[in-house]
């Protein structure tokens, strides 16, 4: 099983992410990841989809996501180099006594506080998936509170399309 980034172009109407994500279910292929935005084109939106499989499946979803009449261009992403980004807000328990330790992963990762509470902080970090689970993983330890990320979105590097 590989992983795939997929960019999905679509018109920007309602039931659109519905219809694709609908699509996914229907042929049992598991989406692991969806972000939705605005593209660089106005009254388009673009979807980028991390999802596993071998490339047969690959080209399955491609020709069914070709199908769905608001589907304007299907971009396989991981097919070139590419920069793919995700975010997350993690809410840890941080009494005083902990905070310089918490503070040290925090700088390690590049990562930033954006709230102090009494006995708790949030933190936000950029990057790819790895480093994000690594930080959790390194956060666990203080206890979790909370923990929201966005998904991946990734575009090609460079000339690429």
């Amino acid at each position: 099983m590989k992983k795939h980034t997929i960019a999905v172009i679509v018109n920007d109407q309602p039931g659109v992410l519905q219809r694709v994500s609908g699509l996914f279910g229907r042929r049992g292929f598991n989406i692991e990841s969806i972000t939705v935005g605005s593209s660089e084109e106005a009254g388009l939106s673009r979807m980028v989809i991390v999802t596993s499989g071998d490339d047969h499946t690959l080209e399955q979803v491609t020709k069914q996501l070709y199908k769905l009449i608001d589907v304007i261009k299907v971009i396989d992403l991981s097919s070139n180099p590419m920069v793919a980004r995700e975010l997350a807000l993690i809410k840890v328990n941080a009494e005083p006594a902990a905070r310089p330790e918490i503070l040290g992963v925090v700088e390690t990762f590049r990562a930033a506080v954006v709230d102090i509470g009494t006995h708790s902080l949030i933190v936000q970090v950029v990057g790819d998936t790895e480093k994000i689970d690594a930080m959790v993983e390194l956060l666990k330890p203080y206890g979790i509170r909370e923990l929201s990320r966005t998904g991946v979105t990734a575009l090609n590097r460079g000339s690429a399309k």
